[in-house]
């Protein structure tokens, strides 16, 4: 899963970034609105963290952009403005969630995988597939109850085709939400992530759909 933190304070871009990191996104950085509403019209990510005042272009400016460009990814708006005006003003104009400076990490990533789940028509933050699950808050893989160590690559790989169970997605499509925008994206990765993962969860697991790409398996007895 991809993320973009649009922040101008280097200190909380570091601290939010540096969180997500950690729990298993790849995230790229803007310091300011121009780059920031540039980013989220040109790249594919799965949510946002947005600053309301940013130099160049404001975050409110940035929403009413997007919505008005067609462009659906859900947002976290953070700010230190606290008026109930401006929080309305956010949320109408097309903002998921509203998190007022200063604010508990924890809190923000809580809010986060939410975004994430109700993007995705998750209500629980346990996803299943078979006999494999996958805990979006503590970020734990378990199949048939026992623990399946993973890394971050592969975590982040299993997430995104989790959120998209059902879908047959493209390697395209999963090079550019596993990476961050400055990496070289070599598309044989996949592959390799793919094999990786069959042997940890299972031959049958993940489906290879010859020129469309890759699909979890549908058990309809689990999950």
């Amino acid at each position: 899963m991809r993320l973009l933190v649009v922040e101008d304070d280097p200190q909380v871009a570091r601290q939010v970034s540096t969180t997500l990191r950690e729990a298993g996104y790849a995230v790229d950085v803007a310091a300011d609105g121009r780059e920031g509403h540039f980013l989220g019209e040109t790249e594919p990510y799965d949510a946002v963290v947005l600053d309301l005042g940013l130099p160049g272009v404001d975050g409110l400016t940035i929403i009413e952009r997007w919505r008005g460009a067609g462009i659906t990814i859900p947002v976290l708006v953070l700010t230190a403005r606290g008026t109930w005006r401006e929080k309305v003003s956010g949320l109408r104009i097309g903002a998921d969630d509203y998190l007022s400076k200063p604010f508990e990490i924890e809190e923000l990533l809580a809010r986060v995988e939410a975004l994430l789940r109700r993007s995705g028509d998750h209500a629980s933050p346990m996803l299943q597939a078979g006999e494999v699950q996958l805990d979006t808050s503590t970020r734990r893989v378990t199949r048939a109850g026992a623990s399946v160590e993973l890394t971050a690559l592969e975590y982040r790989f299993l997430a995104y085709l989790m959120h998209h169970r059902g879908r047959v997605i493209s390697k395209a499509e999963l090079t550019e939400h596993l990476y961050e925008q400055n990496f070289d994206r070599d598309s044989n990765v996949i592959e390799v992530l793919v094999n990786r993962l069959r042997k940890k969860l299972g031959a049958e697991f993940i489906t290879t759909r010859r020129g469309l790409g890759y699909q979890l398996s549908v058990d309809e007895s689990g999950g």
